[in-house]
């Protein structure tokens, strides 16, 4: 009975590491909700996929925008800061986009949403490992 007890909690703790959800976060950009999500989680050193969902204020998909994907790592002693681009593109009602982090640490990814002329930004702080 032990053996089987210790089987089933040995089954779910791997069962709940392989269905490990993405890394996603929610937040206000002026009048649009955006939604992040990476298909890391945590995100790694390397090419992470980051998919983008834009909703206006009646919470309809944002379709026509401009998505552009700053990210940064701040310089330190001995090390100067590194600044990254990522071009977006329009897939399915998400704008998805390639985030190449090139060391662990902590990075600063600034997503810049442009319609009709007005540009709103969102700011996210990820921890790469």
């Amino acid at each position: 009975m032990k053996k089987l007890l210790i089987c089933l909690v040995v089954l779910l703790f791997a069962a709940g590491a392989a269905s490990a959800k993405d890394y996603m976060i929610t937040k206000q950009a002026g009048d649009y909700t955006v939604h992040m999500k990476m298909d890391k989680n945590p995100p790694v050193t390397g090419e992470n996929k980051m998919e983008i969902t834009i909703q206006d204020k009646a919470e309809a998909d944002v379709t026509d925008a401009t998505v552009a994907i700053e990210y940064t790592m701040p310089g330190m002693p001995g090390m100067p800061a590194m600044n990254y681009k990522a071009a977006t593109e329009l897939k399915n009602k998400q704008y998805t986009a390639i985030l190449n982090f090139s060391m662990a640490g902590a990075w600063g990814v600034n997503i810049k949403i442009t319609r009709a002329g007005k540009t709103q930004s969102v700011k996210l702080n990820v921890d790469v490992s």
